[in-house]
């Protein structure tokens, strides 16, 4: 009979022990990996809440795991926020638990905030392979800026007779020096401040960093249509869009991203509204030389596609290439439309564009790769004194989070014979 208790009671404990699995999530700034074989499902649910916890606002976000047979493949939770990334490891893992009978289980964590607009991400580590849907889940928030309420506050009067000061010199001389103390001192600050300036700007150019604007609390609006060509040229337009996402102060729309977005709407409506709302569009440029009879009409002849690559985007390329032809007589509409090229060659003039791209800007990659940066933040720029330009402050990323960008395109080029060995030594300028 005891032992029968002494069962129940350990079958009870070790049930109430397996759901209590708790979250740790760290900042980080490094790209996610991508699955090999096997991925986790997508995110069950996210939920976003302000909070207030010991008189600091802060944001609690909540997001459910799906508890199916893809756990075995759960390594943690990747969250993004506008200005922070975090990666959220579970203990015990979900393997080590007993879940049986749970279809979901919620987990949170607090992050500090101030005020704006918070577009949150959340899906699951590893990342799926490319090619089988969005896994991403994402929710929005606008926490207004914080008011503290006017309490009356009561002051005192002194008065002093004015001829207890008028007539003093000592008084006199006293506010004299004072004034010239203050005076000197902000000429000093001001000196001091313009010389810690001068030297950052100066011991910047002898480190290996690229110095970039950092992302306003908004992040660049960019929307990547490519044509439908080799899984390696898709290959590099994804690493391209991921770093501007996750290096590049970014904000970045393609269609393997919002697939689900596409097939509602239609590539048509979805590509006039992402155009409509971003502040620029990258056309990446095509890797042979496709005539643009072929990419701008509806009968579109290329290589069989492969099965990663979205059916959009054979749709979309000419669509925009159509949308660049009817703002040819626009300037200040056509600004908006930039042409990338992955052809890794240092000289444009030997690069063949079509037709329609010809009056847009080039960038090629990678030796432009920092001037495309620099561009795309030049918008937010316009309009500031020259002083908040100056003390605005800046973030660095290192030539190691360009790596897979790199790697991608020198995949590309070996693929693609014609191009000079040595290009893409020096891929940052």
């Amino acid at each position: 009979m005891w032992q029968s208790i002494l069962f129940f009671l350990c079958f009870v404990a070790s049930r109430v022990i397996s759901h209590n699995i708790k979250v740790q999530c760290d900042e980080t700034d490094e790209l996610p990996k991508t699955a090999n074989y096997g991925s986790p499902s997508k995110v069950a649910g996210l939920k976003l809440e302000l909070v207030t916890v010991r008189d600091k606002r802060k944001l609690n976000i909540s997001w459910a795991i799906n508890i199916d047979a893809s756990i075995i493949h759960l390594r943690g939770t990747l969250v993004d926020l506008p200005m922070s990334t975090y990666i959220c490891k579970y203990n015990p893992s979900f393997t080590e638990a007993n879940l049986t009978g749970l279809e979901k289980e919620w987990f949170h964590t607090l992050v500090d905030v101030t005020y704006g607009s918070y577009i949150t991400s959340v899906r699951n580590l590893p990342l799926s392979p490319l090619g089988s849907g969005s896994h991403t889940l994402t929710e929005s928030i606008w926490i207004f800026p914080l008011t503290s309420p006017l309490t009356p506050r009561t002051s005192k009067t002194t008065w002093v007779h004015p001829k207890t000061q008028e007539d003093d010199p000592t008084v006199i001389k006293d506010y004299s020096q004072l004034t010239t103390i203050v005076i000197v001192g902000v000429v000093a600050s001001l000196i001091i401040l313009s010389s810690f300036i001068v030297i950052y700007k100066m011991f910047s150019l002898y480190l290996s960093f690229e110095v970039l604007p950092v992302a306003p609390m908004t992040p660049v609006s960019v929307v990547v249509v490519y044509p439908a060509e080799t899984p390696a040229f898709q290959q590099a337009v994804v690493a391209l869009a991921e770093f501007l996402q996750w290096h590049g102060g970014c904000r970045v729309a393609i269609d393997m991203w919002q697939q689900r977005k596409i097939a509602e709407l239609g590539p048509l409506r979805w590509l006039t509204e992402q155009v409509k709302g971003a502040d620029r569009v990258l056309i990446i440029s095509p890797q042979g030389e496709t005539p643009s009879s072929m990419l701008g009409h509806s009968t579109i002849t290329m290589s069989p596609p492969q099965h990663s690559i979205p059916a959009a985007a054979g749709d979309l390329y000419p669509l925009i290439l159509n949308m660049v032809a009817s703002h040819a007589r626009s300037a200040s509409e056509l600004a908006k439309f930039w042409v990338v090229q992955l052809h890794a060659n240092k000289d444009k003039k030997s690069c063949v564009l079509l037709p329609e791209l010809q009056t847009c800007k080039v960038f090629c990659l990678m030796k432009d790769l920092n001037r495309l940066c620099m561009n795309l933040h030049a918008q937010r720029k316009m309009g500031k004194k020259i002083s908040s330009l100056l003390l605005k402050p800046e973030f660095f990323y290192s030539p190691d989070s360009t790596a897979k960008l790199r790697e991608a395109i020198e995949t590309l080029r070996a693929k693609k014979p014609g191009l000079s060995n040595g290009i893409l030594n020096k891929d940052l300028c």
